[in-house]
């Protein structure tokens, strides 16, 4: 199924001047006045021009509730938080819910002192005409539209006076897909703080029987034998519900420790037959998976990701893994493997027998890989499709057989086509519709949603594997789900003529582990039952199977269980419905097929009640003259076909005075999806990594000459310094956990930008990004993808990754993060930078960077052994003086943010001396925005 991979809402009320809120109780909240301060909480609270803030926390969390119903795979979900403000201060309260990539926004409700919104869908062009009524009359209204690469939320921010009380409750609903041979229901978790009363209640029903459930540890153990579950035949129910005291993170901890995900595994019962019908209320759905058939014989192409990122442990589990993989292949089964980094090889250019001899030959193979290097994603897979393609019209290919593509990558295109929604048209134009592309994302840094769209348009799936896990058997479990193709050709007939609009999720072959779903409409008062007739071909045989459905069955099971939810079958079929005419439309053939689609989407968003990208969710009192909007943007065009994804938000209200929006029809477009890292950055550059080294090159010399800071950590240095352009760069250290080897490292956990015509403040720390102008501050986080720009300053953030400064489109400056795992015992996350040399600086420019754009000349001569054999010396003449300069690798991480790429240098000992003006403790400066005072 071509999926709605992303709606990423968030809408804000930070203006409350024309919205008059009556201060009057809540039933809900009669114990809050007996309610102490539970913790400094997480909720991000606005006071005037600050945007976080850190002091004392003034908002209790009364309750943070979440209910959760699965019937027959259809999952609603409902999270509702209720808050009050102690503070005798107004204060803006952020109700801040991750949802599932895919799932539907069916409705959402606030009440603020008594005062209730509520929510209803409309025409997209209708919500934002009832916006701009509301904006009109100068009522509180709020619009923002948002691009997200990762993880949706649907946001909302309050002002609340002192003493109020308000309650959010969002509902939203989606669709639970068996993939490696189980169902999997995710509930983020993050109420920011203690809580009075958490309740998590996950209820399972399943008419066909429930084989297993497990809800693994996802805390750290920390809330061990908290989750309770119970199971019977068709029902079960996990509950989690950790007292105050369970929920701190130590016991005297004001903290919450709950931050994360609630996973429930499952799968139901299978017997031999044509999977389960049910039928109900005019719809019906039809779930197939069989798991007791012959595999099908396959032809497999391995693309293994050499590049430099893979070197060490990742390659060596991913040899080990592929050697056992190898040795699975049947004789009947046909193979081969390319690896590839910048440049793309093959070990045969054919596809070959899996033979015990050609075995052994690809395992040899394999085990000579060296990783280095970019990564060609583009070039590898259309090298693939190319291979399978000529043997299928070759005439190479058994008729009986499936194909497919494994691609296992750790990271993003860094050589070649590097726009993903490019990769992804070439992989749809070139692929043979009876070719299954599987991907296998590893490491944190991977774009997995890439990954993901890429692999569902092509009648596959992905897997994530995470950098803490065993690799080796990660990758084998993976290649065993699904690489078992047990059917192909698989076709439904539903003969009476009462049934309609029948629709599936994308499927060609039936895989192991996976399931195929189908649902559609009939006439319940034409049919007292429903026959389905499934044709497939297996291993050896074509299949016929029927199966009849009872009317009456379904409705017996469903009054049993109050939990249980009657219109699932109707939810089921609108969802698949809905996702196919968004594949469908973005595909159309012509303008007037595109009008036809739309029509059809939008009537079934308005009538089913869902959020999609024609339609927006209109928040509003009683009155109807206080409004906000949730506007999902439209599909981007960038991306892929049936496939979405949406991004970061800024507050139009929290947007500093400095910030000059560009002119749209209803409201001003301030965050936008950034466009980070698209090309490949410039080659050369003044950088900064680590502890900290300094990597100077010089362009007229075309030499990288490099040197180490050893300072303490709070001091801050100045890095650029040029009071003619008002352009100040400086960089504050932060130490190591504890000494190495009798030696504290430090690098840059700070880093502060100001440009003073502008008179913009620009903080980067590991944790937020703060951007200030005049008397206004807001910030990004680093798990926001966005793009905020004034006329000469733009600020663009790619998620976990990297922060682009520009001014005037032609000063560029690039700020890395760098994550370590959280228990090292010594490392910390810190940041890099990197400044590609320019003559935009004025000739006065100073500091550890800046005294070198205007660069200074230097002689490297006599270049002899070293005392280490690997590190040749030479003598270097540079202002007047002779340095003795040793040669060897530093590391920039621009394209490989894991492993870096080795960058050749000449490093100056004692800290730079006779290289830098002066001793490098000329350079400190006493703040973060403070000019350099040249002696």
């Amino acid at each position: 199924m071509k999926r709605l991979t992303c709606l990423f809402i968030c809408f804000f009320l930070s203006e409350v001047s024309g919205f008059e809120i009556p201060i009057n109780g809540l039933s809900e909240f009669v114990d809050y006045e007996d309610l102490v301060e539970l913790a400094p909480g997480k909720f991000q609270l606005v006071a005037e021009n600050q945007r976080y803030q850190e002091e004392a926390d003034q908002v209790t969390l009364y309750s943070y509730k979440v209910q959760s119903t699965i019937t027959s795979r259809m999952a609603t979900t409902m999270i509702q938080s209720k808050v009050v403000n102690n503070s005798p201060q107004p204060q803006n309260v952020v109700f801040d819910v991750q949802i599932p990539k895919g799932a539907f926004i069916s409705n959402f409700s606030m009440t603020v002192d008594g005062t209730t919104f509520r929510s209803s869908i409309k025409e997209k062009t209708v919500g934002r005409a009832l916006y701009a009524q509301a904006r009109a009359k100068g009522k509180t209204a709020g619009l923002v539209r948002s691009r997200a690469l990762d993880m949706e939320n649907f946001r909302t921010e309050v002002n609340v006076l002192p003493g109020a009380k308000v309650q959010f409750e969002l509902h939203y609903q989606e669709v639970k897909w068996r993939k490696l041979g189980s169902y999997e229901h995710r509930i983020y978790l993050q109420p920011g703080r203690l809580a009075k009363h958490l309740e998590v209640d996950v209820w399972v029903i399943e008419p066909q029987g429930i084989r297993f459930l497990h809800v693994p540890d996802t805390f750290e153990g920390h809330f061990d034998g908290v989750p309770v579950i119970s199971k019977g035949q068709q029902k079960a129910h996990v509950s989690f519900k950790p007292t105050v005291a369970q929920q701190r993170i130590c016991p005297n901890c004001r903290e919450t420790a709950v931050e994360g995900e609630l996973v429930v595994l499952y799968d139901v019962k299978r017997e031999e037959k044509a999977g389960e019908l049910e039928v109900f209320n005019g719809y019906f759905v039809h779930f197939f998976a069989p798991d007791n058939l012959d595999p099908i014989p396959k032809n497999i192409l391995f693309v293994i990701d050499v590049s430099g990122s893979m070197w060490g442990v990742k390659m060596k589990q991913t040899v080990e893994a592929m050697k056992t993989i190898l040795d699975d292949l049947r004789a009947e089964d046909h193979f081969s493997v390319i690896d590839f980094n910048q440049n793309v090889r093959t070990w045969r250019n054919d596809l070959i027998s899996a033979t015990k001899t050609q075995v052994a030959d690809a395992k040899r193979y394999i085990e000579k890989i060296q990783p280095s290097g970019g990564t060609n994603i583009n070039e590898a897979l259309l090298r693939a499709i190319f291979i399978l393609n000529e043997a299928n019209n070759l005439g190479l290919l058994d008729p009986n057989s499936v194909s497919l593509i494994i691609l296992v990558s750790d990271g993003d295109p860094t050589v070649g086509e590097l726009k993903l929604s490019k990769i992804q048209k070439n992989v749809k134009e070139n692929i043979q519709d009876n070719i299954s592309l599987f991907s296998l994302g590893m490491g944190f840094d991977v774009d997995y949603d890439f990954l993901k769209r890429l692999s569902n348009e092509n009648h596959g799936i992905a897997q994530r594997i995470y950098g803490n896990q065993d690799t080796s058997s990660q990758l084998k479990k993976f290649y065993n789900q699904v690489s078992t193709p047990l059917l192909r050709n698989v076709q439904f007939n539903y003969p009476h003529t009462s049934v309609t609009d029948v629709t599936q999720n994308n499927f060609h072959n039936y895989f192991g582990g996976s399931e195929i779903v189908v649902a559609g409409k009939f006439d319940p008062a034409k049919l007292d039952q429903l026959e389905s007739i499934i044709t497939a071909t297996s291993a050896n045989t074509q299949l016929v199977l029927e199966t009849l459905a009872q009317m009456d069955d379904l409705q017996d099971f469903l009054s049993k269980d109050k939990h249980a939810d009657p219109d699932f079958t109707r939810k089921l079929w609108a969802y698949l419905t809905i996702n196919q005419l968004l594949a469908e439309r973005s595909l159309a053939p012509t303008a007037a097929a595109k009008r036809r689609i739309t029509r059809s989407i939008l009537q079934m968003s308005l009538d089913h009640h869902i959020v999609t990208p024609l339609t927006s969710l209109v928040i509003e009192n009683e009155a109807g003259d206080e409004r906000m909007l949730a506007d999902a943007p439209p599909q981007d065009p960038s991306c892929c076909s049936g496939a979405l994804y949406y991004g970061s938000k800024v507050t139009p209200d929290s947007i500093p005075s400095w910030a000059n929006p560009s002119p749209t029809p209803v409201i001003s477009m301030l965050a936008q999806g950034a466009q980070v890292l698209e090309s490949t950055p410039p080659p050369h550059v003044m950088r900064v990594e680590n502890d900290p080294h300094f990597i100077i090159y010089l362009p007229k010399s075309q030499k990288n000459i490099c040197f180490n800071i050893d300072s303490e950590p709070g001091k801050i240095l100045n890095l650029v310094s040029d009071p003619e352009s008002g352009i100040v760069i400086n960089g504050q250290l932060v130490g190591a956990k504890k000494p190495n080897n009798g030696k504290l490292s430090t690098y840059f956990g700070k880093l502060g930008f100001y440009f003073q015509s502008e008179d913009v403040k620009i903080e980067i720390s590991t944790e937020a990004i703060t951007l200030s102008g005049g008397s206004s501050t807001f910030a990004l986080s680093w798990s926001d993808t966005a793009q905020v720009m004034n006329q000469r300053v733009q600020i663009s953030v790619k998620k976990a990754k990297v922060v682009t400064i520009t001014l005037d489109k032609e000063m560029s400056f690039s700020v890395l993060l760098h994550r370590v795992w959280k228990k090292h015992p010594i490392n910390v996350d810190f940041l890099g930078i990197y400044i590609p040399p320019t003559n935009k600086f004025s000739p006065n420019a100073h500091g550890l960077i800046g005294q070198f754009m205007q660069e200074p000349k230097i002689h490297i001569f006599n270049e002899r052994p070293g005392k280490d054999p690997e590190k040749p010396e030479a003598s270097m003449e540079v202002k007047g003086q002779k340095l003795i300069v040793t040669r060897g690798l530093q590391k920039d991480y621009r394209t490989d943010l894991v492993f870096g790429t080795d960058v050749t240098c000449w490093f100056v000992h004692n800290s730079g001396k006779g290289f830098i003006d002066g001793h490098y403790k000329d350079y400190f400066v006493p703040q973060l925005y403070s000019f350099l005072k040249r002696p």
